[in-house]
């Protein structure tokens, strides 16, 4: 994963003691979506402002510090990204919900920070990369405050906001934060071709975050009419859609628009995203309920994994004791596959670990249970695919030592049911 960085805000940088008080609670977008000029004036003025509580999403940059925890309590869903540092340093509070509770859980705010392309020619923003767990609520902030950038795509969305609703604007012009995945390996590949394998023509598409989600975007090129509802995108939609592959033509809803609750990638995606009729950003509240998912026929669900065990519990969150991951929306957008005519609901992860060659089809989970087994679909490794859908127990044992690494399989049979 590359963090392509870029020049911070100009100076000088708002006062923004006008608006934030000592104890209140703080939202702001995520990964490209975060308004760093008003973010960095958060951190600068932090003596003067806090204490405060802010809650992030997935992050690009490293405007929060450990050293920041003398003002500011960070609070977020998951340590990907460089939230990352914070949960190694303990200064990262999780929020251990499904992402459709994101916007109950999070409740009536203080200050919420938003970064916007410039107004329409009808005076209102659209809320640029994202909508998701943001956009329900700009009705419950006691304050908004936004960073209009004139390099933000303006993306088509459920909703948006006027000026009026708007207390302060910081206007600036500056490249946005961009993530770049490294090209998928043999193993992302292997796995990506057992899952293109599967999906058929018309199915509907989710997709989670990384290498291994995009590397199966790259085996899909020969389908045809693909749609995508999902929490998030990034290049490899902007890929498939320029080809023809995905035209969204036979989706039961939305028919002829991608929709997606944000945008994570390159400039590749952002660029794509802009101004274009055939996309809709659209709140969690919508891209995650299992109601809405399930009435899409050949649903496909992808999403990925720190561990699975022999009985399909599915870890996310924790790796050797240190949390990296989430919770996510894996088990609402699985719920969904399962109820859909057609549908697949796939858990996929490489076999070993990389670094170590552990493994990571485990006889018990070195973490918490992300997702139980009773949501367990079809998990997919290099070596194979696993169908647990309505298997016992003992069957669904040796479909998982199956696809586990060879070198692993007999101490796997070995272990204690």
């Amino acid at each position: 994963m590359t963090i392509a960085r870029d020049t911070p805000p100009p100076d000088p940088l708002p006062d923004l003691s006008r608006w934030i008080r000592p104890g209140d609670s703080i939202v702001w977008g995520q990964a490209g979506g975060e308004p760093e000029a008003l973010t960095r004036a958060l951190v600068a003025q932090r003596a003067v402002l806090g204490p405060l509580t802010v809650t992030v999403g997935y992050s690009l940059t490293e405007t929060l510090a450990p050293a920041h925890a003398d003002h500011i309590r960070v609070r977020s869903y998951c340590a990907s990204g460089t939230n990352r540092l914070l949960a190694r340093a303990g200064a990262l509070d999780i929020l251990p919900v499904p992402y459709s509770w994101l916007p109950k859980v999070l409740g009536d705010i203080d200050v919420l920070m938003l970064h916007l392309p410039p107004a329409r020619p009808d005076g209102r923003h659209d809320l640029g990369l994202m909508q998701e767990y943001i956009a329900p609520l700009i009705p419950r902030a006691r304050v908004i405050l936004a960073e209009v950038n004139d390099r933000m795509p303006s993306v088509p969305g459920l909703l948006d906001i006027g000026p009026d609703q708007i207390d302060h604007i910081v206007e600036t012009s500056r490249p946005l934060r961009e993530l770049r995945l490294p090209p998928p390996g043999k193993t992302e590949r292997r796995i990506a071709a057992h899952i293109a394998g599967r999906i058929e023509d018309g199915s509907v598409l989710q997709m989670g975050l990384g290498q291994l989600p995009e590397a199966v975007l790259g085996a899909l090129s020969q389908h045809r009419d693909l749609g995508i509802h999902s929490g998030v995108i990034g290049d490899g939609v902007a890929d498939l859609t320029e080809a023809g592959v995905i035209t969204n033509a036979r989706k039961t809803r939305d028919r002829g628009v991608t929709v997606t609750g944000w945008l994570l990638g390159s400039r590749r995606v952002y660029d794509f995203a802009h101004r274009d009729a055939g996309l809709r950003l659209c709140p969690c509240t919508y891209t995650h309920d299992p109601a809405v998912l399930s009435g899409h026929d050949r649903f496909v669900a992808l999403n990925s994994a720190v561990e699975v065990d022999l009985t399909g519990q599915v870890n996310a969150e924790v790796a050797g004791g240190r949390y990296i991951g989430s919770v996510g929306g894996a088990a609402e957008f699985l719920r969904g596959a399962h109820g859909s005519r057609g549908g697949l609901p796939i858990i996929a992860l490489p076999a070993t670990v990389a670094r170590s060659g552990a493994s990571r089809i485990v006889a018990k989970l070195g973490g918490p249970v992300s997702t139980p087994r009773s949501e367990a679909g079809l998990i997919v490794t290099e070596h194979g695919i696993a169908d647990l859908r309505g298997r016992s127990l003992a069957e669904r044992r040796r479909l998982m030592i199956d696809i586990a690494a060879p070198e692993h399989r007999a101490a796997l049979d070995a272990a204690e049911p």
